[in-house]
């Protein structure tokens, strides 16, 4: 373990930030910084001049965020980022009330990285190509859910005055979606077209099928409204509107946001290994990869990653009393990652589908059963990373076989 000329309890806010700082001679101080780069900077350059740039031993509530992304710039400092409900407990145990202060919470984090940093795990970050391609999932992901968000608004809104539009956009979540909707966002609307413009509408969005188009096109023409009061489709339909340019704008970010993952993950030191697994895909494949990282002394065993996704379950016990339930306290999108992959799987994997077919059969519900087998494909993703081998199907099956696994009988 590195020798610390100083230990640091950082409590990071929007306005002033609280430190508590304990030299080698036992010594604490208590300083407040202002949110500004330049007295960032300058309070950094000054600890560096002190201590001869020795390591500086810094405990704090964040693994991401403004305050690590300006400390990853100095080489003096090593961090211990401090679970938010760790902490929580630790003030509890001296103060029961409730009460926070930051203060009072930069001193707790100076008191764990000084008396328990052996049992701290110092964050190391990873290389940038890694954590650019994490970041760029991660915030792909957000995009996503605000797609979500807005499709489900959309849905809700059409249903209260103008049904018919859900059965002529196609999918609500798609450019052809939101140009209808912003150019035609009530009946009337789109009954007030000719039908030579919708008809060219359709095969402007790449809707090749006569069929369809002229079943949609007698369907606009007999089509009668579900409310003629001005009362709520004049405020429901500019809200369409709204929320369609909204997501056609999001559905483009998307689309950018794909592309740079793409052109981040061919580049990648593992593209070939997560690329192979099945269902992986462009999707799931640079999540993956952005979930385990390309240090292989991060994890120690597949267990320890389990755990830290929240796919493993936590057993309680109190008395005689055990119950086993999934885990909350975990990084959500680590945990999503898993389980979305899982669900890809089954449609890909041979025995992925008969695991997860066998796990129903036993009355799991669709995401128990996805949480199990996300268990078991992190024990094999484990070991293909560990040992840097792209994952084959036929050689997994293979060895359930000579195990006699009762998967191998349920294959054949």
């Amino acid at each position: 373990m590195d020798t610390i000329a100083a230990y640091i309890g950082l409590d990071w806010a929007d306005e002033r930030h609280a430190v508590h700082l304990q030299s080698a001679d036992g010594k604490i101080e208590h300083l407040e910084l202002e949110q500004k780069p330049a007295v960032l900077h300058e309070w950094v350059a000054q600890r560096q001049q002190r201590f001869g740039g020795g390591k500086i031993a810094v405990a704090l509530e964040q693994r991401k965020g403004a305050v690590v992304h300006a400390l990853l710039m100095y080489d003096c400092f090593v961090l211990y980022p401090i679970n938010p409900k760790a902490l929580a407990r630790y003030r509890e145990a001296f103060s029961t009330s409730g009460a926070k202060d930051d203060p009072l919470d930069s001193e707790l984090l100076l008191d764990l990285v000084v008396r328990h940093r052996a049992k701290l795990r110092a964050w190391v970050p990873d290389t940038v190509e890694s954590r650019t391609l994490q970041a760029l999932c991660e915030q792909r992901r957000k995009l996503v859910n605000q797609r979500v968000a807005l499709t489900n608004r959309l849905t809700s809104l059409l249903k209260q005055y103008f049904p018919q539009a859900l059965e002529w956009v196609g999918d609500v979540a798609s450019v052809q979606a939101c140009d209808f909707l912003v150019q035609w966002p009530t009946l009337a609307a789109v009954q007030r077209a000719r039908p030579s413009t919708v008809r060219r509408f359709y095969q402007d969005h790449n809707c090749r099928k006569r069929a369809v188009i002229e079943a949609r096109l007698a369907a606009i023409a007999d089509a009668r409204p579900l409310t003629t009061d001005a009362a709520v489709i004049e405020p429901l339909s500019l809200s369409v509107q709204t929320y369609a340019t909204q997501l056609r704008a999001l559905i483009a970010a998307i689309q950018t946001f794909d592309a740079r993952i793409g052109e981040v993950f061919a580049q990648h030191a593992d593209h070939d290994l997560f690329g192979s697994f099945p269902g992986a895909g462009d999707v799931c494949a640079p999540r993956l990869a952005a979930a385990f990282g390309t240090d292989r002394s991060r994890w120690d065993s597949a267990a320890e990653l389990q755990a830290h996704s929240g796919i493993a379950p936590v057993t309680e016990r109190s008395g005689k009393s055990i119950w086993v339930h999934h885990r909350l306290a975990c990084p959500k999108f680590v945990k999503q990652t898993f389980h979305e992959f899982a669900d890809q799987s089954i449609r890909f994997s041979r025995w992925a589908r008969a695991y997860y077919d066998q796990l129903r059969g036993r009355g799991k519900d669709h995401h128990a059963a996805l949480r199990a087998l996300a268990y078991k494909w992190i024990r094999i993703l484990f070991r293909c990373w560990k040992e840097r081998r792209p994952y084959e199907e036929e050689t997994y099956i293979e060895a359930l076989r000579r195990r006699g696994s009762p998967l191998a009988k349920n294959l054949a």
